[in-house]
């Protein structure tokens, strides 16, 4: 087992893989960069590393800056995180080249799944449906045209690497594809200095599922059921729950089959989800896999009561994993709600600043994953999440009631944030029912 780990990122997922090192009885090296500086999760460390200043690009995604950090703190092990290097390839093989263990997959796995247009042909090869696609990169206007042609519009224009929603555009016609092509290219590669794109179907009103995966350097591998990650505004995801709703047995059981078969055909270990389109006929449609743990984890965690990022840590240090796929069972609903410093009645500005009270909730079936507290500054540096509010409950009419209590004991005072729209939606006869897609959101709460 590892003695000392070095988290290399921030906020709310560094105290969170902090917690779980000191379970296991781990020491922790913690890095922040000038805007982090005194924030309170890092005295929970016994070790904090200034990397740089408050610009990622100097800091959290400097290695050679985390390596010094991983040297100086001498450490046997990295946790990336999510977001920042933690999928990054050539990171990956940097830490392992340096004698460290990178926890996360293989750097081969990793680069293999990291491009989606390589992973859509992994995908193939597992026999996992994928949304009908160009058979390549997209090189020039004209291809783009004729591909689109081919398959009639709409169509979207999505980049190879990276995620979250960068570097997608949708295209209803020529002319729109004609700009968007631009567009995505552009941003592709200001987001992930890999401006490459191909082209998909693009599937009305979809649902949005993924798959919680784990496997082991030994062989085995499990998943551990779905999660619905719909309710999305501009490909970022607002709410996530699980089981996901009005989804058949049958059904999931071939969406969760389907990502295991894809995993293990990539040689993959070390926690991963694979995520899915589903169209209004329960059709699904492979989209990409996220080679890290995943912001809305602990969704997961507490319907099958497995501690994810302990387990990452144990497999990363070559032990096998404790229980075999009839041993995993999903009990209960539970609900996330990602609490973001943002003003939804402003299009969703973001709103750093000072948090001047803080009232956190609670009660049974309550979880809140969080490193604010009142008089902490939110930084306007990177992202505007600063709290997950969960929720676990019998049923998913429990969860709903419970999260709508939850939601209403929490106060942040001093800066906006998405707590009243989540009470809204909470409230909404349509989420209640479960008849939600990803378009949801943005037809429900447009704003100019």
């Amino acid at each position: 087992m590892f003695q000392r780990i070095l988290v290399a990122n921030r906020g709310e997922i560094a105290l969170r893989v902090i917690r779980a090192c000191r379970d296991l009885g781990i020491e922790v090296v913690a890095v922040f960069s000038e805007a982090d500086r005194g924030a309170p999760y890092l005295e929970l460390a016994d070790q904090a590393i200034c990397i740089g200043p408050a610009n990622s690009a100097e800091s959290y995604l400097k290695i050679p800056r985390i390596m010094s950090a991983a040297e100086v703190g001498n450490v046997q092990a990295i946790h990336p995180g999510f977001g920042f290097l933690s999928e990054n390839a050539h990171f990956a093989e940097v830490c392992r080249a340096c004698k460290i263990e990178f926890i996360g997959p293989s750097e081969d796995a990793m680069r293999r799944l990291g491009n989606k247009n390589e992973a859509r042909k992994l995908a193939v090869k597992a026999g996992v449906p994928v949304v009908p696609g160009s058979e390549g990169l997209i090189t020039s206007e004209s291809q783009a045209l004729g591909v689109a042609h081919d398959m009639g519009y709409p169509v979207l224009v999505k980049a190879a690497a990276g995620g979250g929603g960068r570097g997608m555009r949708v295209a209803r016609d020529d002319a729109s594809l004609k700009t968007g092509l631009v567009a995505a290219q552009q941003e592709a590669e200001a987001a992930f200095k890999d401006g490459s794109v191909y082209i998909e179907k693009y599937i009305e009103r979809p649902r949005h599922i993924e798959i919680q995966l784990l496997g082991d350097k030994h062989g085995n591998f499990v998943h551990l059921f779905e999660r619905d990650c719909s309710l999305q505004r501009r490909h970022q995801k607002l709410v996530e729950e699980s089981a996901a709703t009005n989804l058949p047995a049958e059904v999931r059981q071939r969406i969760c089959d389907a990502a295991v078969r894809l995993a293990k055909e990539a040689g993959y270990y070390n926690a991963g989800t694979c995520e899915f389109l589903l169209d209004k006929d329960n059709n699904f449609y492979f989209i990409e896999v996220n080679a890290r743990i995943q912001v809305e984890h602990p969704v997961t965690e507490l319907v099958t009561g497995v501690d994810l990022i302990r387990q990452q840590i144990l497999i990363a240090a070559g032990e096998k994993l404790p229980f075999k796929q009839k041993d995993l069972h999903h009990r209960g609903h539970a609900i996330e709600c990602r609490i973001n410093a943002e003003d939804p009645a402003n299009n969703f500005r973001a709103t750093p600043g000072l948090i001047t009270r803080w009232q956190a909730p609670g009660g049974l079936g309550v979880r809140l994953d969080t490193h604010a507290c009142q008089g902490y500054r939110v930084p306007p540096n990177y992202d505007s999440m600063v709290a997950k509010l969960l929720v676990h409950q019998p049923t998913r009419l429990e969860a709903i009631a419970c999260m709508k209590r939850a939601l209403r004991e929490f106060v942040i005072e001093g800066i906006k944030t998405t707590i009243p729209i989540h009470l809204d939606i909470m409230s909404h006869p349509a989420f209640i029912s479960g008849n939600v897609d990803t378009t949801f959101i943005e037809r429900t709460w447009s704003r100019p």
